[in-house]
């Protein structure tokens, strides 16, 4: 499937001859790892990866919790229909309601699959849990690091001549480059502006720019120009009294 990747014919995916076995997931991490670049900079391996990985979830991780008495009442089609949309309708009718039911059944199990409905409800769940423990968040603030005109990006692109990115570079190579860099910056804000340590998963006995973080939440997600940037919620154990002014404007 990639001959310039395997161009030798051999060392593919769960070769069962291979001692000892390699698992499909453990494989394709290594050679995403590998110093030679040429598995992370292939144009279509990341996404058949992904793919199948996907895939997989979806048909071998996600399985009904309800008996089987209950299918008769939920229409095929309108259920088809909600699960390839996954979208809110406002209105719905009865045999879409029974879907809505059948899905909350699902969604429990299911929520392993990345980039599905099911995962989203996780995620909703897991920051009403968070309300619960923690209370309400102090702070809300979107990070977005931006790669185009940043030196640091330039270094991990390999360019250390500092006379700004080039405009035709591989779209692949910066969608890689730009993941690396947004956890490099991700990690050095919450280390030394927010004083979070990573390795206790607790504040440092400093704290950062606001005093000391009990928890945060976040996620990852593109913008249209396919650029990552995050939401993050936090929880302040320990305001700074310096901090108090960023509160007033």
């Amino acid at each position: 499937m990639f001959p310039t990747l395997f161009p030798l014919g051999i060392g593919g995916f769960e070769d069962s001859e291979r001692k000892p076995p390699v698992s499909f997931d453990t494989q394709a991490n290594y050679f995403l790892d590998l110093h030679d670049r040429r598995f992370r900079y292939h144009y279509s391996f990341l996404f058949v990866v992904f793919n199948i990985k996907q895939r997989r979830m979806q048909h071998l991780q996600v399985h009904f919790t309800t008996s089987s008495k209950r299918y008769a009442s939920v229409t095929l089609k309108n259920l088809a229909s909600r699960i390839d949309k996954e979208k809110f309708i406002s209105s719905p009718s009865d045999d879409e309601r029974k879907a809505f039911h059948l899905l909350k059944e699902v969604n429990t199990v299911a929520a392993r699959v990345p980039g599905s409905q099911s995962t989203k409800v996780h995620i909703r769940n897991e920051i009403r849990s968070y309300f619960g423990y923690f209370g309400l968040p102090h702070l809300f603030f979107t990070f977005n690091p931006c790669a185009v005109h940043s030196p640091i990006f330039q270094v991990i692109y390999g360019d250390n001549s500092f006379q700004g990115l080039n405009a035709h570079l591989d779209w692949l190579v910066i969608l890689w480059l730009g993941l690396i860099f947004f956890e490099f910056s991700f990690k050095a804000a919450f280390q030394y502006l927010l004083g979070w340590d990573f390795k206790t998963g607790k504040s440092t006995e400093c704290g950062g720019i606001f005093g000391k973080l009990r928890a945060f939440y976040g996620t990852v997600e593109l913008t249209e120009r396919g650029e990552f940037h995050g939401h993050v919620e936090l929880w302040i154990l320990i305001l700074n009294a310096g901090s108090v002014t960023f509160f007033v404007l």
